[in-house]
């Protein structure tokens, strides 16, 4: 007889019984498969079937305990403790969209196993093709609800007086999932940046830079408060130089930044965050080439929007940008051009770089034959800017254009090539001498007439229009 106070849950016989009937069965199928080398597929899906009944009867089963004699026994630290089962293996936590996915086979019957579906979608996101349980790869990537399971979930909280929503720890955002461990996570290595130890800085910092790299969700993090961001520049920005910060921790935090600045939603934060860009041009002027490189990207990220381009612009980076491409190292030429390039496209950011010498930097670079596509697209977006083509002129810059619309065989390099000498032409009718020269030499212009692209070919029939005009005044005189 049972105790005075527990309640005795009596077996359902009739539960029972099928079950054993089920194994019966699938005892016999599975034999007949082993010992049958010629077995047909049909005996195989009945096993399938048996196997999978009986797992679903073994689990109604289980959840079918009274909840008056389990509710004493589920209570841990004032939460819920729920079945295993009705947790997902890689959250742990309880599932509330269940899928199942094919992970194998046994016996020629496929395994399947449940997971929740934003955890188990993250997974393969990340490029994984295995079962995270059984590790064997996975036939197909096709995600299968698992009604049986959900329906099993709401049964159990709706008989515990569970709410679902109120047991969820992660929140959906833009396809990725948060979960209350990455957020505490992501916090104590924030508090770590603020640390007096140098190692737990550094170890932070490695940290953010790898997670904001590989996993977007830590971006999302970071876009929720600037706080967040103010956090990560205080082991750099409270010296006067770079030159007295650890390199590894200046290139680090840097490069964190610049992956937080990819995310469309961060920035705006980022850029109006204090500090952040004057800790960048900081950055320019004095951290390691990785440092440097790093911060002209992030700019040129953030240049994304306007308002960031103008703010930029304001701050004082255009100069150290255009130092760091007339010093040509290549880890950061390409960063600095695209930098350069997008934040030009403000008439006021093109006037501070013309006056900080971009256009004979660029021109040097280019006789150089280095990285001459960026280049000349900067060129001809600086020579919608007057002083920009008085220092063209003055550099001699038709003779380089004119080379290189001889030698390349890019059909954008000549575009822009043409389209900076008809600026030219228009601003010094001398300089139609030099391409007249060119002309009787090499027929570089007539050639880009009729075989360039429709805009050079605009911009070379006018070129040629002007030496006609100019060839009849002189025999008119």
């Amino acid at each position: 007889m049972a105790k005075s106070g527990v309640v005795a849950v009596e077996p359902d016989p009739t539960a029972a019984t099928k079950m054993s009937e089920l194994k019966k069965e699938l005892n016999r199928l599975v034999n007949s498969i082993v010992d049958d080398d010629d077995c047909s597929v049909q005996t195989i899906d009945q096993a399938n079937e048996a196997l999978s009944a009986l797992k679903d009867l073994k689990l109604r089963r289980r959840s079918s305990s009274s909840p008056s004699s389990q509710s004493s026994s589920l209570k841990l630290n004032g939460n819920s403790a729920f079945p295993e089962e009705f947790k997902c293996p890689l959250s742990k936590e309880l599932m509330r969209d269940p899928v199942i996915v094919a992970s194998g086979k046994f016996l020629f019957i496929s395994i399947m196993q449940t997971y929740d579906r934003p955890f188990i979608q993250k997974w393969l996101k990340a490029g994984n093709r295995t079962c995270p349980q059984t590790q064997q790869v996975l036939s197909h990537t096709v995600l299968t609800p698992n009604h049986l399971i959900r329906e099993m979930i709401e049964q159990w909280c709706k008989n515990h007086g569970v709410e679902l929503s109120n047991q969820l720890h992660y929140v959906y955002n833009e396809e990725e999932i948060i979960t209350k461990a990455d957020r505490d996570h992501f916090h104590s290595l924030l508090e770590k940046m603020s640390s007096s130890s140098l190692s737990e800085q550094k170890a932070a910092a490695k940290q953010l830079r790898l997670l904001t790299k590989k996993m977007p969700l830590y971006r999302t993090l970071f876009g929720e408060t600037s706080q967040a961001t103010s956090e990560i520049l205080k082991p750099i920005s409270a010296s006067d130089s770079f030159n007295n910060i650890h390199p590894d921790l200046q290139e680090d935090v840097i490069t964190t930044l610049l992956n937080i600045s990819i995310h469309d939603n961060n920035k705006k934060l980022v850029a109006e965050t204090p500090l952040v860009i004057s800790l960048l041009v900081k950055a320019l002027k004095s951290g390691t080439i990785e440092t440097r490189s790093n911060s002209a990207a992030t700019l040129f990220t953030l240049s994304a929007l306007d308002s960031n381009k103008e703010l930029i612009g304001k701050s004082g980076a255009l100069k150290p940008l255009i130092d760091l491409l007339e010093e040509g190292h290549p880890l950061a030429m390409k960063d600095v051009a695209s930098a350069l390039f997008t934040l030009c496209v403000v008439h006021e950011n093109k006037a501070r770089a013309v006056r900080e010498g971009a256009v004979g930097v660029i021109l040097r670079k280019i006789s150089s034959r280095v990285y001459v596509d960026e280049l000349l697209a900067i060129l001809a977006l600086l020579s919608s800017h007057q002083k920009a083509v008085q220092d063209m002129v003055d550099l001699a810059a038709v003779p380089n254009l004119l080379s290189i619309m001889r030698e390349s065989n890019c059909e954008r390099n000549k575009e822009n090539c043409i389209a900076i000498l008809q600026t030219i032409c228009q601003y010094d009718r001398a300089k139609l001498k030099e391409i007249k020269e060119e002309e009787i030499t090499f027929k570089t212009i007539t050639d880009l007439a009729l075989n360039g692209t429709s805009r050079a070919k605009r911009k070379a029939s006018g070129i040629l229009e002007r030496l006609n005009r100019a060839v009849n005044i002189t025999h008119t005189a």
